[in-house]
């Protein structure tokens, strides 16, 4: 149980790890503010080395991870495309990756409720992602 608790974990948190990188690469082109820009870029690195620890825990059990769900990943980038084809302002993007990081919090959250006989270090793992998408949620506010 403890074994397939923790790849599930694993694969959930290496979707939502996907998703975030996905969604600032969706947005940073739009960004007008140096100190979003770099506060984005920042947790988009972060971001990806918290993937390169969950592909290479991942690797362990012999699975290749998740990709982030399709329906999600295209509703996401149509609201994105959608909201800033009329306004392409910083708050537009800061609304943006706020209702992000709060999805990904609550899912996130989920998860790490469901899959509770993981091992600590993908607990770990889920709950520093889970700390990344708040700080930046909460970073960004005053773009808002």
């Amino acid at each position: 149980m403890i074994e397939q608790d923790t790849v599930k974990l694993l694969k959930e948190s290496d979707a939502g790890v996907k998703m975030g990188v996905a969604s600032i690469d969706d947005v940073l082109n739009y960004v007008r503010s140096e100190e979003l820009k770099n506060r984005l870029s920042e947790c988009k690195s972060e971001h990806e080395k918290l993937r390169c620890e969950i592909e290479e825990l991942l690797a362990k059990y012999h699975d290749d991870g998740k990709e982030p769900n399709p329906m999600a990943k295209g509703m996401s980038w149509m609201k994105t495309n959608v909201k800033l084809s009329f306004d392409e302002s910083d708050k537009t993007v800061a609304d943006l990756i706020t209702d992000g990081c709060n999805m990904g919090v609550k899912s996130l959250n989920k998860y790490l409720n469901q899959y509770e006989a993981a091992d600590e270090v993908s607990k770990d793992i889920t709950k520093r992602l889970i700390n990344l998408e708040e700080k930046l949620a909460i970073d960004i506010r005053c773009h808002l």
